[in-house]
């Protein structure tokens, strides 16, 4: 697994599927978060942009407890990307080719599980097999933002250098670049920013890259945003 881009893992907790919803969506209502960003929203605003896409269940990971452990037969295609069984992965595809882009009941990718959990020989095996890395699930999450969330640099790297779109925007208006400064993950943010990542994009909630970085006290997030507007400025038009 890759080592992840973290600049402060301390308190960053990983949800399970059922607590995803951003507090401001009924659980029948799984829309957009239109609120926007104030002082007494200001908790619920920043929960709304954590909300963790990349997030299994044990159970969807394949590491329930039970009273016999799962066998590596038993695992779907998604489990094994996730857990980066590169060799579990091939012999599937060996058997069906059309595993390769298949979307699981969230519409995730086994491309997707790989880049969420920084598998990256599984990224990069499902990638030279023709794996789609445009591919959008029902919420609009994609392999970018995934690995993006989780601080993954060198998969960030990999994907853009695969032309995938570096500002799509998921159900909460989150991108990449906006999933990463909320992750504090400067070498993602950098990698996003050199690659020309738009920072004028808004979250659902009001936040933009920079405002959510001070809203979160990212200080060094916020430096590397400043010197790429400074930069920004100084290019010749």
């Amino acid at each position: 697994m890759e080592a992840r881009d973290d600049e402060d893992i301390a308190g960053q907790n990983i949800q399970s599927t059922d607590d995803n919803v951003c507090p401001s969506v009924s659980s029948n209502e799984r829309t957009t978060v239109t609120e926007p960003m104030s002082p007494e929203n200001t908790d619920k605003d920043k929960e709304c942009l954590s909300k963790h896409s990349t997030s299994l269940t044990n159970k969807q990971r394949g590491n329930e407890m039970t009273l016999l452990p799962a066998s590596i037969d038993s695992l779907s295609i998604h489990q094994l990307a996730a857990q980066g069984e590169v060799s579990e992965v091939a012999a599937h595809l060996s058997k069906d080719t059309s595993l390769l882009n298949k979307q699981d009941e969230r519409g995730f990718t086994p491309l997707m599980w790989a880049a969420a959990f920084g598998e990256k020989s599984t990224v990069d095996f499902l990638l030279d097999k023709g794996a789609d890395p445009k591919a959008i699930a029902w919420e609009r999450e994609s392999a970018l933002t995934l690995a993006s969330s989780g601080g993954y640099v060198d998969i960030v790297k990999s994907l853009l250098s695969h032309g995938v779109d570096i500002n799509t925007y998921d159900w909460n208006g989150g991108t990449p670049l906006l999933y990463a400064v909320r992750g504090n993950h400067i070498k993602c943010v950098q990698a996003l920013l050199a690659s020309g990542a738009d920072m004028t994009i808004e979250s659902e909630s009001g936040y933009s890259p920079m405002a959510l970085a001070f809203a979160l006290g990212h200080k060094k997030i916020q430096k590397v945003l400043e010197n790429h507007i400074l930069k920004l400025y100084k290019s010749p038009t």
